[in-house]
């Protein structure tokens, strides 16, 4: 769905033209809809418009998923969702062969549109591409490269357009949506189910489905622009090429959890056997958990990502957990550690019956975590009755 700037460079993607252009009758104006890829930024696929006019030696991508890495303070605004997005112009030589070596399918659905609508839709598109009106801010569920593309043809022809409410055979969350796309049990599917917040575990309206491209592509099919069929049926321009399927489990996160958990038992039931404690382990416990509970902090609270708000793994990872570890880092330290142990261990109790009751969903692999965690912190308060311990 976000497509690099620098790259679309680099495939001569911003074109010139030297004058206001009028299509030809043999015109097409189209919508090409991309299939996922394997990089982070290309998992959700990807939606843009296509002008086609050989006879004027035209044929453009005009493409809304770009953002340019050379803005000032990239990082920063990328973090805080106040990045620009731009819509870029590309050829669609460029556009394709990017995709094919991608190994990604494309599809494209020409519009239904006479002479003076497709005008009205070339005009709209380079109007938008002035350096003016170019950019706009992006949000990864209610305005990117998808959600553009309807947008853009209810600007242009307005009650023209009928939105088609039958195009969905099941209503999905939008946590649902995501991992139609994204395996649970991969770091970039459990990495989201920790930073995204229980606003996103409401069901998703009919329009609100259209942030990924596959619901624009199905919703085209059957929305209409006056009494006429919007879109034509898909048509395959690549189709990818059969590949491996990896299925490594040891890269995966729950095998790491499990490997963590197990490992933090060992060294719990030794340190029980021994009368013993390892302090470097009770601090990464508790400063680990407080680094992702200020993390969703700043998503939550500092942030214009709308997704993130109402993140209910801040109880777990509770922000103080940071402060806590140096504490208990200590030899011995203050004796309402054993009490804080138990709050802890009642934070994730908290967690289970919020999940329980469908407050938030949380990722499945999350119990792993949480039994780790408890295992530990239950020792903790025990080893704090103790008079004595190493």
């Amino acid at each position: 769905m976000k497509k690099v700037l620098f790259i679309l460079f680099a495939a001569n993607c911003l074109l010139a033209f030297s004058q206001k252009v009028k299509l030809t009758p043999q015109s097409k104006i189209s919508v090409i809809t991309c299939g996922p890829g394997d990089q982070i930024y290309s998992t959700f696929g990807h939606s843009a418009f296509r002008v086609d006019d050989r006879t004027q030696g035209i044929d453009v991508v005009y493409n809304y998923g770009t953002f340019d890495f050379t803005t000032p303070n990239f990082t920063l605004k990328f973090a805080r969702g106040k990045l620009d997005y731009t819509l870029a112009r590309q050829g669609f030589r460029y556009f394709l062969l990017n995709y094919e070596e991608e190994n990604r399918w494309v599809k494209e659905q020409v519009l239904n549109l006479n002479l003076h609508q497709k005008q009205q839709l070339f005009d709209y598109l380079e109007n938008n591409y002035l350096p003016e009106n170019r950019d706009y801010k992006y949000d990864f569920f209610y305005n990117n490269c998808a959600t553009k593309i309807w947008d853009v043809l209810k600007d242009t022809y307005g009650e023209n357009l009928h939105f088609s409410e039958d195009y969905l055979d099941e209503y999905y969350t939008h946590r649902e949506l995501i991992r139609q796309n994204v395996a649970i049990n991969s770091w970039l599917g459990f990495g989201i189910d920790l930073a995204l917040g229980s606003v996103i575990d409401d069901p998703a309206t009919p329009k609100e489905h259209m942030f990924l491209p596959i619901y624009t592509m199905r919703q085209l099919d059957l929305a209409t622009l006056g009494d006429q069929p919007l879109a034509s049926l898909p048509d395959s321009l690549f189709e990818p090429r059969p590949t491996r399927p990896s299925d490594r489990f040891v890269s995966t996160p729950a095998f790491w959890l499990a490997l963590v958990f197990l490992a933090v038992l060992a060294l719990t039931y030794i340190d029980f056997k021994n009368n013993t404690r390892r302090r470097w382990l009770d601090f990464i416990l508790f400063l680990v958990p407080g680094s992702i509970g200020l993390m969703i902090l700043f998503l939550w609270l500092l942030t214009d990502h709308t997704e993130t708000a109402g993140n209910l793994n801040l109880i777990w990872a509770f922000p103080l957990h940071f402060f806590v570890a140096f504490i208990v880092a200590r030899k011995r330290g203050p004796n309402w550690v054993a009490r804080y142990a138990l709050f802890s261990i009642a934070l994730i109790t908290v967690c289970a019956l919020m999940w329980m009751i469908r407050v938030q969903i949380f990722s499945p692999l999350i119990p792993v975590v949480w039994l780790t965690l408890v295992a530990r912190y239950f020792f903790l308060f025990w080893s704090y009755q103790k008079p004595k311990i190493a």
